[in-house]
């Protein structure tokens, strides 16, 4: 390569995302937003607190201690902070790694024709996981829900609810995957023209599922190893034709909306360069 000259990268498109990858970057937004200023605030009165105890104990002293107490209290500051967000972080990676346990298994799909999809970005929500095949079109939400120390790890499904236990019954993991199917199957009409039905799945890894016998029509909700085995139970429904060109429309969906972020992402970063100091 020639020195000098322009150069520019030879991706045409940017890779498609990998999953969990909204959750890890929910992580470092919350890293970035909660601790990075006060992880600031803390080295400068730090320095400023070891430049004024230098003073202190050499021949020209003055006072530190107001700044050991502005230090003491930015050591404070950052301690509420990363206690407060540790919980949420904890629970943001531990819903990544299940993602990615669950793209592991979906990736030997495709020896049996199917095409995957992971982290697809919506409007306000994202869907996991996509699988199109010889036996439909899939919406694959990941739930990985922290299980009891000891003792059964058993989740009951009755068709419109789940229940860990004695627990209550939980709908919101049923209603959401439900809107996820419903909001695929809306975008491949709009972009294709064929109506196509969405089998909407929701799996918990490390998890055992009991359900109910007529639980098992419309949502399927599964550990992630029973996958496999239910795809192959079912009966043909799309052909190669149709399977290469629903994957090729959702495809293009999914650079576009990562071209619409990027450009969203970069007219803010120009809005602020452009910003003027405040007088």
């Amino acid at each position: 390569m020639s020195r000098g000259k322009p150069t520019k990268s030879p991706l045409k498109a940017k890779p498609v995302r990998t999953p969990g990858q909204s959750l890890d970057e929910q992580r470092r937004r919350l890293f970035d937003d909660y601790l990075a200023t006060p992880a600031f605030m803390l080295v400068g009165a730090l320095a400023v607190c070891i430049t004024q105890w230098h003073a202190y104990l050499g021949d020209h002293p003055p006072r530190p201690w107001l700044w050991t107490f502005v230090l003491l209290l930015a050591v404070v500051f950052v301690i509420y902070r990363f206690l407060k967000i540790l919980p949420v972080a904890r629970n943001l990676r531990q819903g990544a790694e299940g993602e990615r346990a669950v793209g592991q298994y979906l990736e030997g799909l495709r020896e049996k024709g199917y095409k995957v999809f992971h982290d697809i970005i919506a409007g306000g929500f994202n869907l996991d996981h996509v699988a199109i095949g010889p036996g439909g079109v899939f919406t694959i939400e990941t739930k990985t829900w922290s299980k009891p120390a000891r003792g059964e790890a058993v989740i009951h499904f009755n068709g419109s609810e789940l229940r860990v236990l004695d627990g209550p019954g939980n709908p919101n993991p049923i209603i959401q995957a439900k809107a996820q199917a419903a909001w695929l199957k809306a975008l491949l009409l709009e972009s294709t023209g064929r109506t196509v039905d969405i089998r909407p799945v929701v799996v918990f890894p490390g998890w055992y599922i009991k359900s109910a016998p007529q639980a098992r029509t419309a949502l399927w909700v599964l550990n992630p190893k029973a996958l496999s085995k239910f795809l192959d139970n079912q009966a043909p429904q799309l052909d190669v034709e149709t399977v290469n060109l629903l994957s090729y429309h959702l495809s293009r969906y999914i650079r576009a909306r990562e071209s619409e972020l990027e450009r969203e992402q970069r007219s803010f970063r120009n809005a602020v360069r452009k910003r003027p100091l405040p007088e």
